[in-house]
């Protein structure tokens, strides 16, 4: 016995790979021809969109908006709550400063170097003044004087006229001069300039400019190394009680009355002194806690001055917010573009999958105000962008699964189509349980069609060219049943049957069932002049249409199911369509059908009684052709041969000379003269 040899462990693993391989890339082949190039590509371009938008969003027009509103709600609302700043006292020019020096711009600077000597005297830590010196006042040797006998550091507001157009060329030769003469070994220039979003709201810190002094807040303290960058989110503070303030407020004038001054000189001792003004029309921002601070009691604004005072608190506390990493965003990003994408493949039960979906923007909403809490900078955070990329995301990638789901469904359908018309497969791709055996009973709109000689043509003719000819006619007969929504049941040779009202019925079934006759009678007459010119001449297809009952459902078998109909409604329109022969007709209906069609252009063609039935059928010849005066004469005639009135169908010899080459109208007169009282003509 020869023993069979087994290939190595590391052969049979490298086979596995190579059939993983090729599975993926035809898996990846597969979805490129269901995609095909475009579709791809705008997928690809729409998940680039979502992963920019989730990461670019503050600074993107319109939606940058939003972010700016989501950032002040959750600053507002997670803004800390301090009892009054014990480190930081703010002296301010305030409207009754002005009343009483008469003096608004420049504002007054006796008062104010009065106010500086009594400051002094007091011991503060610093202090920093929001004012800047751009012109000359006859008190301004008085002021210098002041500067020069400071004992406390002190900081003097410097603006750079590149920084600051509203400064002319003089006034900065000025405020250069000025320096140049207050200066000393305690009074140095400060930064004071904010800098607000393009939507006039105050968040952030003021990058520091090479070259410029330091920043005012930086300039009271001691060098924080965290702060050196002068960038991030503004900290701000709100009170704990609404009717004391997060920082001390006195008027300019209560330090420059030397009484007041030094009742006062205890507030001031070892803090941070702040001057600078405080007026309704001036230096005032728009910040994220407007409203929940000392500002919201006037116009919601904050005085700059105060905005200083909130940054200085931040630096005292070293309270800097810890900066999300540019990394961390783009992971983020890349997260929320490929959620959505996933999203959009979720299936199963809708419960479930809007759970999962709620679930999701449940944590874009709250995750930003967690970080908020937490001491995190969300200032950059694109929370907002996340949302939106998250839809774009969602949207591009769920517009291409439905490009697949309907490749998909169309190459099932029409696999489907070989054996069950088009209409019956959509249902069943929706309802796969519909293949089962059943029948259900109906009214029905139904159709039968045939070809006149085509039978005869067959032995005339090759069987090749029978095959061509045959697959063109059903063909187009086929198009026209379908546009109008009808249930293709069967070919049998050259004849098609139809029917309207299963597996669905609706409203408008018998006017779309009846254009629909119309329309095949018309198709066969345009298949009749594109026949080629060695076939001999094709006859009119002639087309029946009852209304009634039928037995509708699968037939058959499991192993060959056919969806059909059979009875009264099926039989009486396959006669109907026979009849068109005797009666020299092309299309013709029963009165049960023409009823219930909605439609007026029909001319009665009398009673019949159809070849194998008793009943006699009124029955109707659509002509959309004619004019309403000539159908109204045709009527007439016909109501008035009913009454016993033979002589009136005199009428028809001009009409038929009008319609000389209508043969249904000269037949019709044929019949009318050999009955009366309204007999039926029977049908041999």
């Amino acid at each position: 016995m020869t023993a069979t040899a087994m290939p190595p462990d590391g052969i049979e693993n490298n086979r596995d790979m190579k059939e993983g391989a090729r599975g993926v890339l035809q898996s990846l082949r597969r979805l490129f021809d269901h995609l095909g190039p475009v579709r791809i590509a705008s997928t690809v371009l729409f998940m680039i969109l979502a992963l920019l938008v989730a990461r670019y969003s503050w600074t993107t027009p319109l939606i940058q908006e939003a972010e700016r509103a989501l950032y002040d709600l959750r600053a507002s609302v997670f803004a800390p709550e301090v009892e009054k700043d014990e480190n930081i006292v703010m002296v301010v020019y305030n409207e009754d400063t002005l009343k009483l020096t008469g003096q608004r711009s420049p504002v007054d600077r006796t008062i104010l170097a009065q106010a500086l000597e009594s400051i002094d005297a007091a011991k503060p830590k610093s202090i920093g003044i929001d004012i800047l010196f751009t012109m000359p006042q006859d008190d301004d040797d008085l002021l210098i004087s002041a500067f020069k006998n400071m004992e406390t550091p002190t900081f003097l507001a410097y603006a750079d006229p590149k920084e600051n157009p509203e400064i002319a060329f003089a006034e900065h030769e000025f405020l250069q001069q000025f320096f140049k003469d207050a200066r000393s070994e305690n009074v140095k220039p400060t930064d004071i300039k904010l800098e607000t979003d393009s939507d006039g709201v105050q968040r952030r810190w003021t990058p520091h400019k090479p070259g410029a002094p330091p920043f005012m807040a930086i300039a009271l303290t001691a060098p924080n190394p965290k702060f050196a960058n002068n960038d991030g989110a503004i900290r701000y503070h709100v009170p704990k009680a609404t009717d004391v303030p997060v920082f001390d407020k006195f008027p300019i004038e209560s330090f420059a009355d030397p009484d007041i001054a030094e009742m006062l000189g205890s507030f001031i001792a070892g803090k941070h002194v702040l001057i600078g003004g405080d007026f309704i029309d001036r230096d005032r921002f728009e910040t994220p806690v407007g409203g929940l601070t000392d500002a919201g009691k006037n116009d919601g604004k904050m005085i700059g001055l105060e905005v200083h005072a909130h940054m200085l608190a931040q630096l005292l506390n070293d309270d800097l917010p810890t900066p999300i990493a540019t990394w961390a965003l783009w992971v983020g990003a890349l997260i929320v573009a490929i959620c959505g994408g996933l999203s959009a493949l979720i299936v199963g039960n809708a419960i479930k999958v809007g759970l999962v979906l709620i679930g999701q923007f449940a944590f874009f909403l709250t995750f930003p105000f967690v970080l908020q809490n937490i001491g995190i900078d969300t200032l950059s955070l694109p929370a907002f962008g996340w949302g939106v990329g998250w839809l774009l995301g969602y949207a591009s990638v769920g517009s291409a699964a439905r490009t697949i789901n309907s490749k998909q469904r169309a190459f099932a359908q029409s696999a489907l189509g070989k054996y069950l018309p088009k209409s019956i497969a959509t249902e069943i791709l929706k309802d796969p349980e519909k293949l089962a055996l059943h029948g259900e009973k109906r009214k029905i709109f139904a159709v039968f069609t045939d070809l006149e000689g085509f039978t005869k043509l067959t032995h005339a003719i090759e069987p090749e060219m029978v095959a061509t000819l045959l697959n063109d006619y059903l063909d187009r007969l086929s198009e026209v049943a379908l546009e109008y929504g009808g249930t293709i049941d069967k070919f049998v040779g050259d004849a098609l049957v139809t029917f309207w009202g299963a597996p669905i019925a609706y409203p408008d079934d018998g006017e779309r069932a009846a254009k629909a006759a119309y329309a095949l009678y018309q198709a066969g007459e345009e298949f009749r002049k594109n026949v080629p010119e060695s076939v001999p001449p094709i006859g009119r297809t002639r087309v029946g249409m009852h209304y009634g009952d039928a037995i509708v459902g699968n037939f058959g078998g499991e192993g060959r199911i056919q969806y059909t109909a059979l009875g009264d409604a099926m039989n009486t329109a396959a006669r109907l369509e026979a009849a068109n022969k005797a009666l020299d007709t092309k299309v013709l209906l029963s009165r049960e059908a023409m009823e219930r069609t909605g439609l007026d252009w029909y001319r009665p063609m009398g009673r019949i009684t159809l070849r194998g039935r008793s009943t006699p059928v009124d029955v109707f010849e659509p002509v959309p052709d004619w004019e309403e005066k000539d159908r109204a004469t045709v009527t007439a005639v016909i109501a008035a041969h009913e009454m016993g009135d033979s002589g009136s169908v005199q009428a028809l010899g001009a009409m038929i000379k009008q319609y000389s080459e209508d043969m249904g109208l000269a037949n019709l007169l044929k019949r009318l003269k050999k009955t009366k009282n309204g007999e039926s003509y029977a049908l041999g």
